[in-house]
């Protein structure tokens, strides 16, 4: 959600406060960027990625959905911090940027860090068994 407020309000805001960089937005460009049909791709799978790692997060095995948190993190760190190059930023932008970047930073120390569960833990049928949902 956090991606997406950010976006909006710059949509909203950028014709008050950067009218200059509005109208290359307008004239179909995003710094020096041409707005083109992959662009827009690129950034609906960047937006569809925190989804979709919700449910890997909770199917995929573990070493799968280790790795998968540590790239999708370092991938979504990367473009937040380059979105903030290539022209002037706001700073509620540079605000929202710091909150994504220190979230996205902290999945991948904390995927980093996962230690490998062990046999021993309670079977999964065991703590549903026992969850306020069954009772």
């Amino acid at each position: 959600m956090n991606y997406a407020y950010a976006d909006i309000m710059t949509l909203f805001f950028n014709p008050v406060l950067q009218k200059e960089e509005h109208q290359r937005i307008l004239s179909g460009y995003v710094g020096d960027i041409r707005i083109t049909q992959g662009f827009v791709l690129v950034g609906a799978i960047l937006m569809e990625t925190a989804i979709v790692m919700v449910l890997l997060s909770r199917v995929l095995p573990y070493g799968a959905n280790r790795w998968a948190n540590i790239l999708v993190g370092l991938l979504h760190t990367a473009s937040v911090i380059w979105s903030m190059t290539g022209g002037p930023v706001n700073v509620f932008y540079v605000f929202f940027a710091a909150i994504e970047i220190a979230c996205t930073l902290f999945i991948v120390w904390y995927a980093w860090t996962w230690r490998k569960p062990t046999l021993s833990a309670t079977p999964a049928t065991q703590l549903r068994a026992t969850t306020p949902a069954s009772s």
